[in-house]
C-alpha cells in the first residue's frame, strides 16, 4: 500500500486572520510543525500583500527557518508569474501551489483574472517550474461545485484535468473551497481519474463542517487518494464559504482516520502533540486579538 501524505497548511489557516502575526511568532511556530515530520508544509505564499497582508512577510520567515532538522518539504502558493519567479528565487522551496479555479467567478475574485488568463499564467509558471528542477502542484479550485451558478460537473472537472494532464502536470490537488462537497461526487471524481491520468498524483484539500470530515476523507481514501491536506485544529478555510463553522480538514482527524485503518503515519506524534498545543495557544491568541 502507498504511505499517505499529509500535507500540514499553516498558510491557509493563517492568511485570513486580521491581526498580524509577527514575523518571528511565526517561525517559531513553524519550527514545531517541522518537527512532526509531514510530507510538505503549505507555509506561506508570494501574493499581493495588499489582498493577503498577513503573508507579506513570507520571504522573511523562510530566511528565518530552521531546515537542517527536518525531511518536511515546503510549499509555496503563488497566485501570478511575478510571485513565482520569487519563490523560485528560494532553494528551499520545493513546491510551487497554483490555484486554479473551474468557476469562472471565483478565478476573478481569487487571481482578477478570467480562467483564460489563468490558464496562459499557468503555462507560463509551469515552464519556470521546469527549468528550476521544482514540482507545480495545481489546485483546482471549486472542484467539487461553486455558490455562483458557474457550471460544475464530473465531466467539467475531467475536462480540466485532462488539459492539466497535456502540460505534464503532475500533482492536482481536488479542493472543497466552500465545503459543499458530496461523498457520492468525491467518491466518483478520484475513482474516475486516479486510474485514467496514472502520471498524475491527486490529492485532497477539503474544506468541511466538523460533522462532515470523516465521510469526506472515507469517500476520497476508498477511492484511491493518498494525498491529504489538513491544519491542525480545522483553523482557516475559504472566506467566501457562508457557514462560519467549514474550516480546513483538521490534521488530527486524517491521522485519527489513517491509524484506525492500522496505517503508519510515519509522524512524530510526541512533536504533533506539541503542535497542537502551540497551534491552539497562537491562533487563540491572534483571532481574540
Amino acid at each position: 500500500m502507498i504511505t499517505p501524505k499529509i500535507v500540514e497548511c499553516p498558510r491557509d489557516a493563517m492568511q485570513g486572520i486580521q491581526s498580524f502575526i509577527p514575523t518571528t511568532e511565526k517561525v517559531n511556530y513553524l519550527q514545531f510543525l517541522l518537527q512532526v515530520g509531514f510530507h510538505s508544509l503549505d507555509f506561506g505564499s508570494f501574493v499581493s500583500a495588499r489582498a493577503v497582508p498577513q503573508m507579506r512577510d513570507t520571504a522573511h520567515v523562510l530566511d528565518q527557518l530552521d531546515l537542517s532538522k527536518t525531511k518536511t518539504k515546503l510549499l509555496a502558493i503563488v497566485a501570478n508569474l511575478r510571485g513565482s519567479e520569487t519563490a523560485l528565487c528560494f532553494e528551499q522551496i520545493e513546491y510551487i501551489g497554483f490555484p486554479f479555479s473551474i468557476s469562472e467567478n471565483f478565478q476573478m475574485r481569487n487571481t482578477h483574472k478570467t480562467i483564460s488568463e489563468s490558464l496562459h499564467t499557468l503555462e507560463q509558471i509551469k515552464e519556470l517550474t521546469d527549468k528550476c528542477n521544482k514540482t507545480l502542484v495545481v489546485y483546482l479550485s471549486m472542484g467539487f461545485g461553486n455558490p455562483y451558478g458557474d457550471p460544475w460537473s464530473v465531466e467539467v472537472v475531467s475536462q480540466w484535468v485532462e488539459r492539466l494532464a497535456q502540460m505534464e502536470i503532475e500533482i492536482i490537488s481536488l479542493s472543497d473551497t466552500v465545503g459543499q462537497a458530496a461523498s457520492e461526487d468525491i467518491s466518483f471524481l478520484y475513482s474516475s481519474l486516479i486510474p485514467a491520468f496514472s502520471s498524475i498524483e491527486f490529492g485532497a484539500h477539503f474544506h468541511t463542517h466538523p460533522n462532515r470530515g470523516y465521510e469526506k476523507l472515507k469517500a476520497a481514501f476508498d477511492a484511491g487518494c493518498r494525498r491529504f491536506d489538513g491544519a491542525i485544529h480545522g483553523f482557516g478555510g475559504c472566506p467566501m464559504a457562508s457557514d462560519a463553522l467549514v474550516g480546513n480538514m483538521p490534521t488530527e482527524k486524517v491521522i485519527t482516520f489513517l491509524n484506525e485503518r492500522g496505517i503508519d503515519t510515519g509522524l512524530c506524534m510526541t512533536s504533533f502533540e506539541s503542535a497542537m498545543n502551540k497551534t491552539k495557544e497562537l491562533f487563540s491568541t491572534y483571532i481574540s486579538s
